[in-house]
């Protein structure tokens, strides 16, 4: 189960079925604080949240924060394996991702303790992880990289910004965390291509996405993005980030995608809803008005425009990234990206007003992403009205100088 991070307390859908997965009321998990700056509070929280559904939870002392801690000693500590070998969960809690990869795999070297919680996961146990617990999940993830528009401009290093995850959902899907609100597709998908990733998964805050035999299913309050670069193209001859015909589909919460087909399954609830396919004789778009976005990376930018675009009649949405505050001296300060979101073969919505505002799920709409030229400085003070000024009306004279009637 990888978590998008942010996981309140009163999610009990992604806390019941966490417990539910591991078996039920009396499950046991066992607690890894490891990626938090305070370990031993992250780790309090999340068993207190698990025993209250039913499960016996445990933090076990494995964190580079705590300073008494031998972490050498403690990832082959034989009492803390075992622990480890009869749990039914793993959860790893929010923090600095690079943590867990030092502490668990050095160098590459798979520790006792992770070897253990292999075992558990092989046996049919639940790995789950929220935000930095969820980037772990793939073979590769972003190990440090703030800036998406960096990433997008190729300014990342193995070993830095990007390593090597511990590869619970395998070699062939991406995973990575808060990631509509921080509109990290731009990130995902640069590195996605230089690692020869098909499929992407993004999960947004307070939301989880239960990956098992080849399915996802998502849960919590948002959604998750899938990204699929099957049929994407670049051309490397331009020397920066280019992209055509990626695909992009938005789950919403109880959408299942298939990663054997590729086929999805919306909701219940939208399938008592309105599908939107363009061109069959059903399909009434409710939106007319053409949009483009300032900022593509911002907070849910792409999910809403994926929605929008999907119920109405315009073929295309755009948008563009650059960065507003470039370094003094940066040689890509003018850099930026135009992104283009179309409908194409395939595209395919549901939606549904059953719950309230409208929710959405999209299927298949493309994503096209150019280089473009940033004027610098992106705007000036408006140098104010430079039009002539008007001819004042004639003042009246007084009223003993007015003409008699």
């Amino acid at each position: 189960m990888a978590i998008g991070g942010a996981l309140k307390a009163d999610n009990d859908e992604v806390w019941n079925r966490l417990v539910a997965l591991a078996g039920g009321k009396g499950a046991r998990f066992v607690v890894l604080g490891t990626a938090a700056e305070d370990p031993e509070a992250s780790a309090k929280q999340v068993v207190e949240q698990l025993q209250r559904r039913g499960a016996v939870a445990e933090a076990l002392p494995v964190a580079p924060k705590f300073s008494w801690v031998d972490l050498n000693k403690v990832v082959r500590d034989t009492a803390l394996i075992n622990k480890v070998r009869n749990a039914k969960g793993i959860f790893f809690t929010g923090g600095s991702q690079e943590r867990i990869v030092d502490v668990l795999l050095p160098d590459g070297n798979a520790t006792p303790m992770l070897e253990a919680i292999w075992d558990v996961y092989r046996r049919g146990g639940v790995v789950a992880g929220t935000s930095a617990g969820a980037a772990i999940m793939s073979t590769v993830m972003f190990r440090d990289a703030p800036s998406v528009i960096n990433i997008l401009k190729g300014r990342w290093e193995e070993g830095k910004q990007i390593d090597r995850g511990l590869g619970f959902v395998g070699p062939e899907l991406f995973v990575d965390q808060h990631f509509l609100k921080r509109g990290r597709f731009g990130r995902m998908i640069p590195l996605m291509m230089a690692k020869g990733y098909k499929f992407g998964l993004g999960v947004d805050e307070n939301s989880a996405a239960v990956i098992r035999a080849g399915e996802i299913e998502v849960l919590g309050q948002k959604g998750a993005l899938l990204v699929d670069l099957r049929e994407s193209t670049s051309d490397r001859s331009l020397g920066v980030f280019n992209l055509k015909q990626a695909k992009l589909t938005y789950l919403d919460h109880g959408d299942r995608f298939n990663l054997r087909t590729h086929g999805i399954t919306p909701a219940p609830v939208k399938l008592r809803g309105q599908k939107l396919e363009p061109g069959t004789p059903d399909y009434k778009p409710y939106y007319t008005l053409p949009l483009f976005y300032g900022d593509m990376l911002g907070d849910s930018t792409i999910s809403n425009a994926m929605a929008y675009l999907i119920d109405s009649i315009q073929t295309e949405v755009r948008g563009l990234s650059f960065e507003a505050n470039p370094n003094p001296g940066d040689t890509l300060a003018d850099l930026g990206f135009l992104f283009r979101l179309y409908k194409g073969p395939g595209s395919v919505g549901w939606s549904t007003d059953e719950m309230g505002p409208e929710d959405y799920t999209v299927m298949n709409l493309y994503l096209d992403v150019t280089p473009v030229r940033m004027p610098l400085p992106l705007f000036s003070a408006w140098p104010g009205d430079r039009r002539p000024p008007k001819k004042a009306p004639p003042e009246e004279p007084p009223a003993d100088e007015r003409p008699a009637e």
